[in-house]
């Protein structure tokens, strides 16, 4: 983290101010190591647990989050406030979220957003609001939608693909639309950090082409190749997005928490030694030019693999992202998946504790995310309890 949260008790300023100064023979703690953990809300994976809670229980299920956040040593939340082109907050531009309530458009009763934001910076957690950026609805019927959602009014800002509905990165309406949501709540809000996800153009679905050739041949001048063109629409968005977050809270982060594989080594040189699908043409995310360019305060990205993977092997995985980042001043986090434990192939609860291990011998790696909330009480309980016990005793 590029800067220290100043919303800690006095006692957790004293530690700070202790990590800075050290003492003779005692080795000062990390004060800006990175422990975050993702918190969901598309449906309902972390918060709130089920649609239609009343406000008195989504707030008792929030609390408990943080307090076992808190317990893990965590010391960042970051909380996906619109997983759906809709809103936790009462936006002027998009509607209130079904995830909460049930029903989209319908009014929880309380400003999620403001309770969200306020109980984490109690407990001394930074509060870093996740954004989805283009995806629309989990299903592809626009009927599905209010009627006065932006989606429904320009049906030409949208296509179907695989089954759900998204805004087109190539229409340029639709990024200034996607960019101004997002501004709504940031200029409103004390955010600590602007957070976008992995989600770009959609991951690819085996015999389903794009459906943006007439978006390319309207608003893709200057391009000879498609690929080159999503790609620059995405860039916009992420340089964009950088610009003005930074001009409006200048002490705000903002960063991207991507595909773990940028590119692999048989397609680039400059790619890193693994066999996996890669963000750069399957999803058109350049992600690293992104740390190149400092369009991002930091990365994270999803190295959701364990040692030994075939294909994306953990070691060799998070050297590159070490080694991409290096001389940039771009931050870097791992992104954990907690959620794999006790998945095949992924049965040894150390696993996780063994990831931050050889990331301490990585010089660029600031420090973890984890994914996410409930599978530290649930699938990854054993597993988080170690990493406390061996990696954050501070």
């Amino acid at each position: 983290m590029r800067k220290l949260s100043l919303l800690g008790t006095a006692l957790g300023l004293a530690a700070v101010l202790v990590g800075l100064l050290g003492t003779a023979g005692v080795a000062a703690p990390s004060s800006t190591q990175m422990r975050g953990v993702w918190i969901a809300s598309v449906a309902n994976t972390d918060w709130p647990s089920r649609q239609g809670l009343s406000a008195e229980q989504q707030k008792a299920e929030y609390r408990e989050m943080l307090d076992q956040a808190v317990a893990n040593r965590m010391n960042a939340v970051f909380v996906q406030v619109r997983p759906t082109a809709d809103a936790f907050w009462p936006s002027a531009l998009e509607p209130w979220s079904h995830w909460l309530t049930g029903q989209q458009g319908r009014d929880p009763g309380y400003d999620p957003m403001r309770f969200l934001i306020d109980e984490a910076h109690q407990r001394g957690l930074e509060f870093h609001a996740w954004f989805n950026p283009y995806r629309v609805s989990m299903t592809d019927d626009p009927n599905s939608l209010v009627p006065t959602h932006p989606a429904r009014l320009h049906p030409e800002w949208t296509f179907s693909y695989g089954g759900k509905l998204y805004y087109d990165p190539g229409v340029p309406q639709a990024r200034e639309f996607v960019s101004a949501a997002i501004m709504d709540a940031v200029s409103r809000y004390d955010v600590d950090g602007v957070h976008l996800d992995d989600y770009f153009y959609p991951y690819p679905v085996a015999g389903q082409p794009l459906p943006d050739e007439r978006t390319f041949a309207a608003h893709g001048k200057g391009f000879d190749n498609i690929d080159d063109w999503r790609r620059d629409n995405v860039d916009e968005l992420v340089s964009g997005l950088d610009e003005r977050v930074h001009a409006a809270r200048p002490d705000a982060e903002f960063g991207v928490s991507p595909f773990g594989i940028w590119r692999n080594a048989s397609s680039d040189p400059a790619g890193s030694n693994t066999k996996g699908m890669e963000s750069y043409s399957s999803i058109f995310a350049d992600t690293r030019r992104w740390v190149r360019e400092g369009w991002v305060d930091y990365i994270a990205p999803q190295v959701y693999w364990q040692f030994g993977h075939p294909s994306a092997d953990y070691a060799a995985v998070v050297p590159w992202w070490s080694k991409t980042v290096a001389g940039t001043g771009v931050d870097l986090y791992i992104g954990q998946a907690a959620y794999k434990v006790g998945q095949p192939n992924w049965t040894d609860p150390a696993e996780l504790t063994h990831h931050l291990a050889f990331n301490a011998g990585q010089p660029h790696v600031k420090g973890d995310l984890y994914f996410s909330a409930k599978s530290l009480t649930t699938v990854a309980r054993e597993a988080m309890a170690q990493v406390v016990q061996n990696h954050y005793t501070r």
